[in-house]
This record gives C-alpha cells, structure tokens and sequence, in this order.
C-alpha cells in the first residue's frame, strides 16, 4: 500500500506531476494561436467556451510548437528540465543542440509531447480538484446543491452518501493519470532526448583519449620519479657506508644525488604543465637517448652500481619518438634491475640496431625472492605500453641463469 501510495504522491511523482505543468504553461500561446484560426473558421468568437473549440485549438498548436522545438536551444533546455524533474540520468540525454534530421525530428516529437500530455494533465489539474471536492462536501453544504446543476440521479438520498466516494475516486484518477504521464515522459525522454549514436561514439572516444593521457603521465611520473627514488636511495646508501673511509666517493654521490633531483624536478615540472594547461611550454623537454643516456649511467654508476654498457647504435640517428621512448625503457629497466638484484652485482645494458629494429637487452643475476610491494609492478607494465605504442614488444623473465628485459622498437612504421 506504501508503494501504491508513494508511486502516486511520492516526491519523484509529484516532480513529474510539475513538469507535466510546466508543458501545459507551455503550450498556452500556441493554443491562443490555433484559437486565432479556430474561431473564424468556426464562426464562433468564444473559442473557449466551447470544449470542442478548445481541443481544435490545441491540436493545431502542437504542430506549430514542433516547428518552434528545432530552435538550437530546445534540446539542451528540455534535457536540463528532465533531468532535474524527473529522474533521468544525466549521461541518458544529449545536452547539445540538435544537428542532424534524426535529432531534430526526435526533439519536435518529444517537445509536441511534452506540451500535449502537459496540456492535458494540466487542464484536469485545473478542472478536477475544485469539482471533486464539491463531491466531497455536497452531502454536507446543503448550499452547494442550490448552485450546482445536479442530475436527476442525485435526488435519491443513497446517491447523496456516495458523492464523498466519487469525489476521492477523481482525486485518485487525477493522481494516477499524472503518475502514468510521468512516467511515460521519463521512460521516453533518452529515445527522443537521449544522444545519438555519432554522439555516443564521439563521448567514447574522448574518455579514451583522456584515459591514454592519464596513462601516458603516469607512466611519466613513474618512470622519471620512480627511477629517481631509486637511484637516490642506492648513492645515499653507499655514501653512507663509505663516509668515513672515502669523502671523494662520498662527493661524487652526493652530486649525483643533486644532479638526480634537480632532473627530476624539472621532470616533474613538465609533467605537471601538461596537468594544468595541456602542454608545458618553457618546461624541460623530455630526456632522449641522444642527449640524456651517458648522464643516466653516470647517475646510477655514482651511487656505486656497476654497469656495463654497450651502446652499439647512434642514438643521435634514432628518430625522436624511439629516442625518448627508449630513454624511458633504459631508465626503468635499470631501475628494476637495482631495485630487486642488489647494488653489488653488475648489471649488463646492451643497445643495438638488428633488421630496422633498435634493441634494448637489460641483464642482471635474478635477485632474492621477496614480497611484491603493495600497488607495485607497474615498471614492466609500463615498458610494455611504450614499446606497444611503438609497435614494438617487450619481453622479461628469467632464461639461463640471468634476468633478461629484451625490448625491440621499431625505427619505421608506427612509431
């Protein structure tokens, strides 16, 4: 009975119950329009005071506000009322103005039914409280049977008793009929108001777009920031152990340590730009193979790591995107490798150029087996998205005793 009862007058009901108002309120002027035309065809001045008269009117109307509905603003308006009256959700309508002959006929159609149901519900919200409480009070106002016309069926005394009854029934009809109009309108609105399938698809490809943004800066932030903790955390350390005994290793880590975080600041500045503004202009361009990998290995030799490098490509000859990507793969691959195998052991970076393919290799003996970290293992994943993006592919585990990160980036083609 709770449900009956809210279904009816409930506050979702009663806000639906106001946009079907609000319709009726709209299609006043263009019925007073059709009356224009109505009356003289009719020959009757008194438009409405004829019931007749007043449906011609307000047919006719309809017409003529699904013409005024292919107005740019209709379609956001109606979809904002929607929403907030009754009950649809935001992502179910389309808020821009309607383009296409598809769009635009679904908005003449949706706004001719607005009005219509809008008008009609309207009109008994007008006509029939103000008649069903007469019912009500009519066996106990004897005064209202003087000024009401009142059928021959009402001069029996059992008709009398059931007025009240009547008069509550039409109160429960006129609830029930606003109830049902709503809920059509709501259950129509995303079919006629809702986006097309060009809208659809053009949303999709922005949340793509703004999730490979995300993805693109996060890879950057770990990369740059993740690599930089690391290799912080391996030169404080071994200055540590050494304070005493060599201050000119100690020196050379420490301006490691300096040059590492002034980097990565920088880094993090260009980084941040492209958050705020969607470029970072006048911030530090991103590190390359070219300009950026002797600084890299002399950063992570300083804090006592042992890296033995061969280079057998001209990083200068690497096309831009491959140059900066591959920067980003040697950076996390020796990172990985310090991180799990320990500073003590050497680490072996080979890069070379086989079939129009630049190959990164990246070996190390397999560390101590240990917990992985909470929210961790994002570096080979991240790895693998830039050598994909490339058309590339990268590959790790272990295979003949060593740990190998073996990544092929092609120099043509996708990249």
């Amino acid at each position: 009975m709770t449900a009956v009862v809210r279904s009816l007058v409930g506050r979702r009901a009663r806000l639906r119950w106001v946009h079907l108002i609000l319709g009726g309120a709209l299609a006043m002027p263009y019925v007073l329009v059709g009356s224009l035309v109505v009356g003289p065809v009719a020959g009757d001045d008194d438009v409405f005071g004829s019931l007749p008269l007043q449906l011609g009117s307000f047919a006719l109307g309809l017409p003529l506000a699904a013409v005024t509905s292919l107005f740019p603003p209709t379609r956001p308006l109606e979809s904002g009322v929607v929403r907030w009256l009754c009950g649809v959700e935001g992502d179910r309508l389309a808020y821009g103005p309607a383009r296409t002959k598809g769009e635009k006929g679904r908005t003449a159609a949706w706004f001719a039914l607005h009005l219509g149901a809008g008008g009609i519900v309207a009109g008994m919200s007008l006509a029939v409280p103000p008649f069903a409480v007469a019912l009500i009070l009519l066996p106990f106002v004897p005064a209202l049977r003087d000024r009401m016309e009142l059928p021959r069926l009402l001069d029996h005394a059992w008709a009398f008793a059931l007025t009240p009854a009547a008069g509550a029934a039409l109160l429960v009809a006129l609830a029930g009929c606003a109830a049902g109009c709503g809920a059509l309108l709501a259950r129509w609105a995303p079919a006629l108001l809702g986006p097309s399938p060009e809208d659809r698809i053009a949303a999709a490809e922005a949340r793509a777009a703004a999730l490979a943004v995300r993805n693109r800066l996060a890879r950057e932030l770990h990369d740059s920031v993740g690599h930089a903790l690391s290799a912080v955390g391996l030169q404080a350390s071994a200055a540590r152990r050494v304070l005493d005994t060599d201050p000119g290793f100690v020196r050379e880590a420490l301006a490691a340590i300096e040059d590492t975080t002034r980097r990565t600041v920088g880094e993090l500045d260009a980084v941040l730009g492209l958050l705020r503004d969607g470029d970072a202009p006048g911030t530090a361009p991103a590190p390359t193979l070219a300009a950026d990998l002797d600084g890299l290995l002399r950063r992570t030799r300083a804090g006592g790591a042992r890296v033995a490098a061969t280079v057998a490509a001209d990083p200068a000859a690497l096309p831009p995107p491959v140059s900066r990507e591959a920067y980003r793969i040697v950076q996390e691959g020796l990172s990985n490798a310090l991180r799990h195998a320990g500073e003590r052991v050497t680490v072996t970076l080979r890069i070379d150029v086989v079939d129009g393919h630049l190959r990164i290799t990246v070996e190390n003996p397999p560390g101590e087996a240990r917990a992985p970290r909470p929210g961790g293992g994002h570096g080979l994943r991240g790895i693998a998205d830039r050598a994909r993006l490339l058309g590339g592919a990268a590959e790790a585990g272990a295979a003949d005793g060593v740990w190998r990160l073996h990544v092929r980036l092609p120099l043509k083609g996708p990249a």
